[in-house]
C-alpha cells in the first residue's frame, strides 16, 4: 500500500510540476509576445530609416543609432535580414516553456528575459513558488534514480560481493551512466543540431547542468538554422533529468 501511495504521490508531483511549467509558459507568452512584436517593428523601422539617410548622418545621430541597435540586440531583437523575422517570436510556446524551466532550475541564461512590468512581477512570483517545487521534484526524481542503484547493489550482494565493493561499483556505474547519458550523448546531439564542436557541446552541457548558465551558448538560437519543433522542449526535459542526476551525484 505504501508503495502504491508513493507512486501516486510521485505521479501527482510530476504532473503538478509540468502543469506549473506549462501554465507559467502560457502566462509568459501572453504577457511578453505583443511587447516583443512592437520592439521588432520599431527595430525594423529604425533600420529602414538608417538605410535611407546613412550617407548624411551626423556623428550624434550615428551614436544614437548604435545605442538603439545595441539595446535591441540585448533585448533579443536582431534587425538582420528580411521582414519575416517579425513573425518569429522569442516567446512562442516552446521558447516560453524553455524559459520557465530555466527560471525554476535557477540556470538563468539571461538570453531571454521578461521586459514588461507584468512579466517581471509574474517572474518573481513564478520563481518564488517554482524554485522550491523544482527542488522537491528533483529530490523525487533523484530518489527514483537511487532506487535503481539500490536494486543493482542488492543484485550484486546476492551474487556474494562485499558491501564496500558494491558501494564503489554502484557509484562508478551511476557516474559512468550519467556521464554517458547526460554529457557525452547530448553533446553529440548538440554537435549535429547546433553545429558546435564536440568540446563546445560538453562545455554547454556542463555549464547548464551545474546551473552556472553563462548564456554564451544556448540551444535553438542560431539564425538561419532549422531546428525541429519542440527541440527546446526536449532539451528542457534533458536539463531536468540531468539536474536530478547531478544533485544525486553530489549526495552520493
Amino acid at each position: 500500500k505504501a508503495m502504491c501511495s508513493g507512486k501516486l504521490q510521485t505521479g501527482l508531483l510530476v504532473a503538478g510540476y509540468f502543469v506549473y511549467l506549462l501554465v507559467g509558459a502560457a502566462v509568459f507568452q501572453a504577457l511578453e509576445r505583443a511587447a516583443e512584436k512592437q520592439e521588432k517593428i520599431a527595430a525594423a523601422q529604425m533600420k529602414e530609416a538608417f538605410l535611407q539617410n546613412f550617407t548624411h548622418l551626423t556623428v550624434a545621430e550615428m551614436e544614437q543609432f548604435m545605442k538603439n541597435l545595441t539595446e535591441a540586440i540585448q533585448n533579443g531583437v536582431y534587425p538582420v535580414g528580411s521582414e519575416s523575422q517579425i513573425e518569429d517570436s522569442n516567446w512562442d510556446f516552446s521558447n516560453s516553456f524553455f524559459f520557465a524551466g530555466t527560471v525554476v532550475s535557477t540556470i538563468g541564461y539571461g538570453t531571454l528575459h521578461p521586459k514588461t512590468a507584468g512579466g517581471q512581477i509574474f517572474c518573481v512570483f513564478f520563481a518564488l513558488f517554482g524554485i522550491p517545487l523544482n527542488i522537491v521534484f528533483l529530490h523525487r526524481v533523484g530518489k527514483m534514480l537511487s532506487l535503481l542503484c539500490k536494486k543493482l547493489g542488492k543484485f550484486l550482494y546476492e551474487k556474494g560481493m562485499r558491501k564496500k565493493k558494491i558501494k564503489f561499483l554502484t557509484l562508478l556505474f551511476f557516474l559512468a551512466m550519467g556521464i554517458l547519458v547526460f554529457l557525452c550523448l547530448p553533446s553529440l546531439f548538440f554537435q549535429i543540431t547546433e553545429g558546435w564542436s564536440y568540446s563546445e557541446g560538453i562545455y554547454f552541457a556542463f555549464i547548464t547542468l551545474s546551473t552556472i548558465g553563462f548564456g554564451d551558448y544556448v540551444v535553438g538560437k542560431q539564425r538561419g538554422r532549422h531546428y525541429f519543433s519542440y527541440y527546446r522542449m526536449l532539451v528542457a526535459i534533458w536539463i531536468l533529468f540531468g539536474l536530478a542526476w547531478i544533485a544525486l551525484l553530489f549526495n552520493l
